[in-house]
């Protein structure tokens, strides 16, 4: 089974660095509240790593 990440955007990027908007970008995380689906692997995690005050993640099972 694959590992994935559900990573949900919690607070606003607004007045953030760039690089930080842009990775949020990245991740498909444009609103407030929207969650997205992505495969763990370490690009995605470092990803979140930067952004990590910005969101919530939480690690699902799936098939």
């Amino acid at each position: 089974m694959d590992k994935k990440l559900l990573i949900t955007l919690k607070k606003s990027p607004i007045g953030r660095p760039s690089k930080q908007r842009e990775i949020l970008k990245g991740m498909g995380l444009l609103k407030i509240n929207k969650m997205v689906m992505l495969k763990d692997c370490p690009e995605i995690r470092g990803m979140v790593n930067k952004v990590s005050h910005l969101v919530d993640c939480k690690e699902f099972e799936g098939v």
